[in-house]
């Protein structure tokens, strides 16, 4: 008779994986959303802004799908490596750094009103996504692919937080 703890192993790692992914992510959302929420109607309101600007419901949708993205590809890399190998931690803590730039971002930006170290933030944050989809790609392509999206974002926000600081 076959033992059920054998037979769960196999099933058990890859939601495991799964929800350290998600836990990762959603961190990171959660604690942008808490800094930037309560900020939008009346100190980002009152920023002289570019007319590249997009209306505040775009960025609810985007970084809704951006994070979902990440997490998937988090997930798939996680899910290919072997064991917790010098490799393993270290594209693991290049993406949980990356992730916890993303949250500073939005302390930074919003929750101190500080767009000058929120575009310090958020350059080192573009590096890191770079670092990180180079390190994701000989894993796993299609999450380095993933991640795309999210470093042309970042980079869009980069120029719109350049000239909020510019203008402001």
């Amino acid at each position: 008779m076959t033992d059920p703890t054998e037979v769960s192993k196999p099933t058990t790692r890859p939601v495991l994986l799964l929800m350290f992914a998600v836990a990762v992510v959603a961190s990171a959302g959660l604690i942008g959303n808490l800094a930037t929420i309560p900020n939008i109607p009346v100190w980002y309101a009152g920023l002289d802004k570019p007319g590249f600007t997009p209306p505040n419901w775009v960025f609810g949708p985007v970084w809704s799908l951006l994070y979902a993205m990440m997490t998937l590809a988090f997930w798939r890399v996680l899910l290919r490596r072997a064991r917790w190998t010098t490799a393993g931690w270290r594209v693991t803590g290049l993406f949980i750094t990356q992730m916890a730039l993303n949250a500073f971002w939005s302390v930074a930006f919003f929750g101190m009103h500080n767009p000058l170290l929120g575009l310090i933030v958020v350059i080192a944050l573009e590096l890191m996504i770079v670092a990180t989809i180079i390190t994701f790609r000989p894993i796993d392509r299609i999450s380095a692919w993933l991640l795309a999206p999210y470093a042309v974002w970042v980079g869009y926000a980069t120029a719109l937080n350049a000239a909020i600081v510019g203008l402001n």
